[in-house]
Protein backbone atom coordinates (compact mmCIF):
# COMPACT_ATOMS: atom_id res chain seq x y z
CA UNK A 1 0.00 0.00 0.00
CA UNK A 2 3.09 2.28 0.73
CA UNK A 3 4.08 2.34 -3.46
CA UNK A 4 0.48 3.10 -4.57
CA UNK A 5 -0.28 6.51 -3.21
CA UNK A 6 2.97 8.23 -4.96
CA UNK A 7 2.13 6.86 -8.79
CA UNK A 8 -1.34 8.42 -7.90
CA UNK A 9 -0.05 11.20 -7.22
CA UNK A 10 2.18 11.32 -10.40
CA UNK A 11 -0.30 9.87 -12.43
CA UNK A 12 -2.74 13.18 -11.62
CA UNK A 13 0.05 15.38 -11.91
CA UNK A 14 0.94 13.99 -15.29
CA UNK A 15 -2.72 14.66 -16.54
CA UNK A 16 -3.06 18.34 -15.10
CA UNK A 17 0.40 19.03 -17.06
CA UNK A 18 -1.45 17.43 -20.06
CA UNK A 19 -4.67 19.30 -19.46
CA UNK A 20 -2.48 22.81 -19.24
CA UNK A 21 -0.53 22.02 -22.41
CA UNK A 22 -3.81 21.76 -24.37
CA UNK A 23 -4.97 24.53 -22.79
CA UNK A 24 -1.96 26.82 -24.37
CA UNK A 25 -2.19 25.35 -27.38
CA UNK A 26 -5.68 25.93 -27.76
CA UNK A 27 -5.20 29.50 -27.74
CA UNK A 28 -2.33 29.65 -29.94
CA UNK A 29 -4.68 28.10 -32.41
CA UNK A 30 -6.81 31.21 -33.97
CA UNK A 31 -5.24 31.65 -37.11
CA UNK A 32 -3.02 35.11 -38.12
CA UNK A 33 -4.37 35.63 -42.19
CA UNK A 34 -4.11 37.95 -45.02
CA UNK A 35 -7.27 40.18 -46.07
CA UNK A 36 -8.16 42.81 -47.83
CA UNK A 37 -10.73 45.23 -48.77
CA UNK A 38 -12.67 45.71 -52.20
CA UNK A 39 -11.73 48.75 -54.36
CA UNK A 40 -13.46 50.90 -57.55
CA UNK A 41 -11.86 51.84 -60.66
CA UNK A 42 -13.15 52.76 -64.20
CA UNK A 43 -12.72 49.36 -66.36
CA UNK A 44 -13.73 47.22 -69.58
CA UNK A 45 -14.48 43.60 -70.30
CA UNK A 46 -14.21 42.28 -73.75
CA UNK A 47 -17.27 40.25 -75.04
CA UNK A 48 -16.46 37.70 -77.41
CA UNK A 49 -19.50 37.04 -80.16
CA UNK A 50 -18.80 34.52 -82.95
CA UNK A 51 -19.07 36.28 -86.58
CA UNK A 52 -19.91 35.86 -90.33
CA UNK A 53 -17.47 38.18 -92.76
CA UNK A 54 -19.59 39.33 -95.84
CA UNK A 55 -18.20 41.09 -98.62
CA UNK A 56 -18.82 44.93 -98.68
CA UNK A 57 -20.73 43.98 -102.15
CA UNK A 58 -21.28 40.74 -103.14
CA UNK A 59 -23.43 39.60 -106.72
CA UNK A 60 -23.81 37.02 -108.87
CA UNK A 61 -22.47 37.58 -112.48
CA UNK A 62 -25.18 36.28 -115.30
CA UNK A 63 -25.31 35.52 -118.85
CA UNK A 64 -27.49 38.29 -120.31
CA UNK A 65 -28.94 36.74 -123.77
CA UNK A 66 -28.62 33.00 -124.89
CA UNK A 67 -25.75 31.85 -126.75
CA UNK A 68 -22.30 29.88 -126.54
CA UNK A 69 -19.92 31.19 -124.50
CA UNK A 70 -17.08 32.21 -126.81
CA UNK A 71 -14.61 33.94 -124.52
CA UNK A 72 -13.69 34.06 -121.24
CA UNK A 73 -11.03 37.03 -120.27
CA UNK A 74 -10.68 36.37 -116.16
CA UNK A 75 -9.91 33.50 -114.26
CA UNK A 76 -11.11 32.05 -110.91
CA UNK A 77 -9.93 34.51 -108.29
CA UNK A 78 -8.64 37.49 -110.27
CA UNK A 79 -8.87 40.64 -109.24
CA UNK A 80 -10.89 42.27 -112.03
CA UNK A 81 -11.26 46.12 -112.17
CA UNK A 82 -14.58 47.94 -112.66
CA UNK A 83 -15.47 48.21 -116.56
CA UNK A 84 -13.12 44.77 -117.61
CA UNK A 85 -14.24 42.86 -119.86
CA UNK A 86 -14.88 39.34 -118.43
CA UNK A 87 -17.20 37.01 -120.66
CA UNK A 88 -18.09 36.96 -124.10
CA UNK A 89 -20.89 35.21 -125.87
CA UNK A 90 -21.09 34.46 -129.70
CA UNK A 91 -22.79 37.58 -130.75
CA UNK A 92 -23.55 36.38 -134.59
CA UNK A 93 -27.46 36.19 -134.22
CA UNK A 94 -27.80 39.60 -132.88
CA UNK A 95 -25.11 41.03 -135.15
CA UNK A 96 -27.63 39.79 -137.84
CA UNK A 97 -30.36 40.99 -135.68
CA UNK A 98 -28.92 44.51 -135.49
CA UNK A 99 -28.28 44.49 -139.19
CA UNK A 100 -31.79 44.06 -140.01
CA UNK A 101 -33.19 46.30 -137.60
CA UNK A 102 -30.79 48.94 -139.32
CA UNK A 103 -31.86 48.14 -142.54
CA UNK A 104 -35.44 48.70 -141.73
CA UNK A 105 -34.80 51.82 -140.24
CA UNK A 106 -33.10 52.89 -143.11
CA UNK A 107 -35.88 51.94 -145.18
CA UNK A 108 -38.65 53.76 -142.55
CA UNK A 109 -36.57 56.92 -143.00
CA UNK A 110 -36.41 57.42 -146.66
CA UNK A 111 -40.37 56.59 -146.77
CA UNK A 112 -40.53 58.97 -144.07
CA UNK A 113 -38.89 62.05 -146.26
CA UNK A 114 -40.91 60.92 -149.10
CA UNK A 115 -44.01 61.60 -147.09
CA UNK A 116 -42.68 64.42 -146.03
CA UNK A 117 -41.93 66.03 -149.71
CA UNK A 118 -45.82 65.25 -150.25
CA UNK A 119 -47.29 66.30 -146.72
CA UNK A 120 -45.31 69.74 -148.28
CA UNK A 121 -47.57 70.23 -151.36
CA UNK A 122 -49.84 69.42 -149.60
CA UNK A 123 -50.67 65.99 -152.07
CA UNK A 124 -51.06 64.04 -148.58
CA UNK A 125 -52.67 64.78 -145.53
CA UNK A 126 -51.12 65.69 -142.48
CA UNK A 127 -52.13 62.39 -140.53
CA UNK A 128 -49.75 60.00 -143.44
CA UNK A 129 -47.33 62.14 -142.36
CA UNK A 130 -47.68 61.63 -138.89
CA UNK A 131 -48.32 57.82 -139.55
CA UNK A 132 -45.02 57.84 -141.51
CA UNK A 133 -43.14 59.15 -138.59
CA UNK A 134 -44.55 56.50 -136.21
CA UNK A 135 -43.43 53.90 -138.15
CA UNK A 136 -39.83 56.04 -138.06
CA UNK A 137 -39.51 55.79 -134.55
CA UNK A 138 -40.27 52.54 -134.36
CA UNK A 139 -37.60 51.41 -136.70
CA UNK A 140 -35.44 53.65 -134.56
CA UNK A 141 -36.50 52.05 -131.64
CA UNK A 142 -35.85 48.26 -132.76
CA UNK A 143 -32.60 49.29 -134.21
CA UNK A 144 -31.68 50.66 -130.09
CA UNK A 145 -33.04 47.37 -129.01
CA UNK A 146 -30.96 45.16 -131.13
CA UNK A 147 -27.93 46.99 -130.21
CA UNK A 148 -29.17 46.48 -126.72
CA UNK A 149 -29.09 42.94 -127.00
CA UNK A 150 -25.96 42.75 -128.66
CA UNK A 151 -24.08 44.87 -126.16
CA UNK A 152 -25.57 41.85 -123.90
CA UNK A 153 -23.11 39.08 -125.52
CA UNK A 154 -20.30 41.24 -124.00
CA UNK A 155 -19.98 41.33 -120.31
CA UNK A 156 -18.32 43.30 -118.11
CA UNK A 157 -17.15 43.91 -114.27
CA UNK A 158 -19.41 46.41 -113.00
CA UNK A 159 -17.14 46.96 -109.82
CA UNK A 160 -13.46 45.94 -108.98
CA UNK A 161 -13.37 42.75 -106.87
CA UNK A 162 -12.54 38.95 -106.86
CA UNK A 163 -13.54 36.28 -109.01
CA UNK A 164 -14.74 33.11 -107.56
CA UNK A 165 -15.37 29.72 -109.59
CA UNK A 166 -16.17 29.85 -113.11
CA UNK A 167 -19.48 27.99 -113.81
CA UNK A 168 -18.96 27.74 -117.50
CA UNK A 169 -15.72 27.32 -119.75
CA UNK A 170 -15.64 28.23 -123.50
CA UNK A 171 -17.66 26.49 -125.96
CA UNK A 172 -20.61 26.10 -123.39
CA UNK A 173 -24.02 26.58 -124.43
CA UNK A 174 -25.66 29.02 -121.87
CA UNK A 175 -29.42 30.09 -121.35
CA UNK A 176 -30.25 33.41 -120.57
CA UNK A 177 -29.87 33.99 -116.45
CA UNK A 178 -27.47 31.34 -116.43
CA UNK A 179 -24.94 31.61 -113.64
CA UNK A 180 -21.26 32.79 -114.82
CA UNK A 181 -19.40 32.94 -111.79
CA UNK A 182 -19.41 35.72 -108.66
CA UNK A 183 -17.95 38.93 -107.84
CA UNK A 184 -17.20 40.08 -104.69
CA UNK A 185 -15.77 44.01 -103.34
CA UNK A 186 -13.96 43.25 -100.48
CA UNK A 187 -12.51 47.16 -100.35
CA UNK A 188 -14.37 47.08 -96.98
CA UNK A 189 -16.42 44.55 -95.16
CA UNK A 190 -19.76 43.95 -93.47
CA UNK A 191 -19.10 41.44 -90.24
CA UNK A 192 -22.59 40.40 -88.98
CA UNK A 193 -22.60 38.91 -84.99
CA UNK A 194 -26.04 38.08 -82.59
CA UNK A 195 -25.66 40.16 -79.28
CA UNK A 196 -28.08 38.77 -76.35
CA UNK A 197 -30.93 41.29 -75.34
CA UNK A 198 -29.35 42.17 -72.37
CA UNK A 199 -26.33 43.30 -74.16
CA UNK A 200 -27.70 44.83 -76.55
CA UNK A 201 -29.55 47.79 -74.30
CA UNK A 202 -26.16 47.82 -72.44
CA UNK A 203 -25.11 49.07 -75.74
CA UNK A 204 -27.62 51.70 -76.37
CA UNK A 205 -27.54 53.38 -73.48
CA UNK A 206 -24.03 53.92 -73.59
CA UNK A 207 -24.12 54.51 -77.35
CA UNK A 208 -23.21 57.99 -76.77
CA UNK A 209 -19.53 57.09 -75.82
CA UNK A 210 -17.65 57.04 -79.28
CA UNK A 211 -15.31 53.83 -77.66
CA UNK A 212 -18.66 51.69 -77.49
CA UNK A 213 -19.04 51.51 -81.18
CA UNK A 214 -15.35 50.56 -81.98
CA UNK A 215 -14.58 47.07 -82.34
CA UNK A 216 -11.87 44.53 -83.22
CA UNK A 217 -12.04 41.12 -85.08
CA UNK A 218 -9.74 37.99 -83.98
CA UNK A 219 -9.51 36.24 -87.21
CA UNK A 220 -9.28 32.37 -87.52
CA UNK A 221 -5.95 31.66 -86.92
CA UNK A 222 -6.06 33.33 -83.48
CA UNK A 223 -4.68 36.71 -84.16
CA UNK A 224 -6.37 40.26 -83.89
CA UNK A 225 -7.46 42.02 -87.11
CA UNK A 226 -5.19 45.01 -87.31
CA UNK A 227 -8.14 47.36 -88.71
CA UNK A 228 -10.72 48.73 -86.13
CA UNK A 229 -14.51 48.16 -87.11
CA UNK A 230 -17.03 50.18 -86.79
CA UNK A 231 -20.84 49.11 -85.44
CA UNK A 232 -22.89 51.10 -88.03
CA UNK A 233 -26.30 48.74 -87.96
CA UNK A 234 -28.66 46.85 -85.86
CA UNK A 235 -31.30 45.03 -87.34
CA UNK A 236 -34.87 46.16 -87.04
CA UNK A 237 -36.08 42.76 -84.85
CA UNK A 238 -35.06 40.44 -82.10
CA UNK A 239 -34.85 36.18 -82.85
CA UNK A 240 -37.49 35.20 -80.86
CA UNK A 241 -36.22 31.92 -80.50
CA UNK A 242 -32.97 32.51 -79.42
CA UNK A 243 -33.11 36.14 -77.74
CA UNK A 244 -30.70 38.03 -80.01
CA UNK A 245 -30.25 40.50 -82.11
CA UNK A 246 -28.15 40.94 -85.74
CA UNK A 247 -25.41 43.66 -85.38
CA UNK A 248 -23.68 44.62 -88.42
CA UNK A 249 -19.73 46.22 -88.13
CA UNK A 250 -18.12 47.75 -91.00
CA UNK A 251 -13.73 46.96 -91.63
CA UNK A 252 -11.70 48.51 -94.17
CA UNK A 253 -10.03 45.40 -95.84
CA UNK A 254 -7.14 47.40 -97.93
CA UNK A 255 -5.01 44.83 -98.08
CA UNK A 256 -7.40 42.05 -99.49
CA UNK A 257 -6.21 39.64 -96.77
CA UNK A 258 -10.16 38.95 -95.56
CA UNK A 259 -12.56 37.16 -97.69
CA UNK A 260 -16.34 36.67 -98.29
CA UNK A 261 -17.43 34.08 -96.20
CA UNK A 262 -14.95 33.81 -93.62
CA UNK A 263 -15.63 33.54 -90.37
CA UNK A 264 -14.12 35.01 -87.47
CA UNK A 265 -14.88 36.78 -83.45
CA UNK A 266 -15.72 39.91 -83.02
CA UNK A 267 -14.05 41.01 -79.86
CA UNK A 268 -16.57 44.35 -78.18
CA UNK A 269 -15.34 46.33 -75.02
CA UNK A 270 -17.83 47.26 -72.01
CA UNK A 271 -17.49 49.76 -69.98
CA UNK A 272 -18.07 49.37 -66.56
CA UNK A 273 -17.77 53.13 -64.68
CA UNK A 274 -16.92 53.07 -60.85
CA UNK A 275 -16.35 49.12 -60.57
CA UNK A 276 -16.58 47.20 -57.25
CA UNK A 277 -13.76 44.66 -58.06
CA UNK A 278 -12.23 41.62 -55.79
CA UNK A 279 -9.29 39.20 -56.45
CA UNK A 280 -11.26 36.17 -57.62
CA UNK A 281 -8.38 34.64 -54.83
CA UNK A 282 -11.19 35.78 -52.56
CA UNK A 283 -13.96 34.02 -53.92
CA UNK A 284 -14.72 29.74 -53.49
CA UNK A 285 -18.16 28.26 -55.02
CA UNK A 286 -20.38 26.01 -53.47
CA UNK A 287 -22.80 24.39 -55.90
CA UNK A 288 -22.61 26.87 -59.43
CA UNK A 289 -23.07 29.75 -56.42
CA UNK A 290 -19.73 32.36 -55.44
CA UNK A 291 -19.20 33.41 -51.42
CA UNK A 292 -16.77 35.08 -50.07
CA UNK A 293 -15.60 34.84 -45.90
CA UNK A 294 -16.14 38.89 -44.87
CA UNK A 295 -14.84 39.55 -41.86
CA UNK A 296 -16.95 41.06 -39.48
CA UNK A 297 -15.96 43.66 -36.29
CA UNK A 298 -15.81 41.18 -33.61
CA UNK A 299 -13.21 38.96 -36.01
CA UNK A 300 -15.42 36.27 -36.76
CA UNK A 301 -16.27 35.39 -40.10
CA UNK A 302 -19.27 35.55 -42.58
CA UNK A 303 -20.05 33.58 -45.38
CA UNK A 304 -21.58 36.04 -47.67
CA UNK A 305 -23.23 34.96 -51.23
CA UNK A 306 -22.12 37.53 -54.28
CA UNK A 307 -23.20 38.02 -58.07
CA UNK A 308 -20.44 39.10 -60.25
CA UNK A 309 -21.33 41.07 -62.91
CA UNK A 310 -17.80 40.23 -65.03
CA UNK A 311 -14.71 38.54 -64.90
CA UNK A 312 -11.44 40.18 -65.74
CA UNK A 313 -8.02 38.70 -65.58
CA UNK A 314 -7.47 37.91 -61.44
CA UNK A 315 -10.26 40.17 -60.72
CA UNK A 316 -14.24 39.83 -60.30
CA UNK A 317 -16.77 42.70 -60.87
CA UNK A 318 -19.34 42.61 -57.94
CA UNK A 319 -22.97 43.43 -58.75
CA UNK A 320 -24.32 42.59 -55.59
CA UNK A 321 -23.35 41.19 -52.30
CA UNK A 322 -20.42 43.07 -51.18
CA UNK A 323 -19.95 47.12 -50.15
CA UNK A 324 -17.12 49.68 -50.13
CA UNK A 325 -14.92 49.05 -46.89
CA UNK A 326 -15.73 45.49 -45.82
CA UNK A 327 -13.12 43.42 -45.51
CA UNK A 328 -12.50 40.10 -46.84
CA UNK A 329 -10.42 37.16 -46.59
CA UNK A 330 -7.89 36.18 -48.70
CA UNK A 331 -6.15 33.21 -47.74
CA UNK A 332 -6.52 30.22 -46.12
CA UNK A 333 -10.14 29.75 -47.23
CA UNK A 334 -10.10 25.62 -47.24
CA UNK A 335 -8.71 26.14 -43.36
CA UNK A 336 -11.81 28.18 -42.16
CA UNK A 337 -15.40 27.69 -41.75
CA UNK A 338 -18.22 29.64 -40.98
CA UNK A 339 -17.98 31.54 -37.48
CA UNK A 340 -14.47 31.16 -37.07
CA UNK A 341 -12.89 33.81 -35.44
CA UNK A 342 -9.88 35.00 -37.15
CA UNK A 343 -6.71 37.40 -36.96
CA UNK A 344 -6.29 39.04 -39.72
CA UNK A 345 -3.46 41.26 -41.53
CA UNK A 346 -4.65 43.67 -43.37
CA UNK A 347 -3.52 44.48 -47.07
CA UNK A 348 -4.32 47.57 -49.39
CA UNK A 349 -5.95 47.14 -52.99
CA UNK A 350 -3.23 48.45 -54.45
CA UNK A 351 -0.54 45.72 -52.99
CA UNK A 352 -2.99 42.81 -53.13
CA UNK A 353 -3.20 43.45 -56.99
CA UNK A 354 0.06 44.00 -57.51
CA UNK A 355 0.68 40.78 -56.26
CA UNK A 356 -2.49 39.17 -57.85
CA UNK A 357 -0.19 36.88 -60.36
CA UNK A 358 1.54 35.78 -57.17
CA UNK A 359 -1.55 34.77 -55.69
CA UNK A 360 -3.39 32.70 -58.33
CA UNK A 361 -0.17 30.36 -58.89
Amino acid sequence: MKYKTPLFIILIATLLSGCNQSDTEHLEEKPKLEATTPFREDTSVTKEYVCQIHAFRHIEVRALERGYLQNIFVDEGQLVHQGQPMFKIMPNIYQAELLKAQAEANNMHIEYLNTKGLADQKIVSENELALAKAKLDKANAEVKLAETHLGFTSINAPFEGIMDHLNARNGSLVEEGALLTTLSDISKLWVYFNVPESEYLDFKTQKSDAAVTKVKLRMANGKVYNQDGVIETIEADFDNTAGNIEFRATFANPDKLLRHGETGTILMKKPYKHALLIPQKATFEILDKTYVYVIKEDGKLEQRLITIAAELPYLFIIKEGLQDGEKILLEGLRKVHAGDEVEINLLTPEKVRSELKLYTE
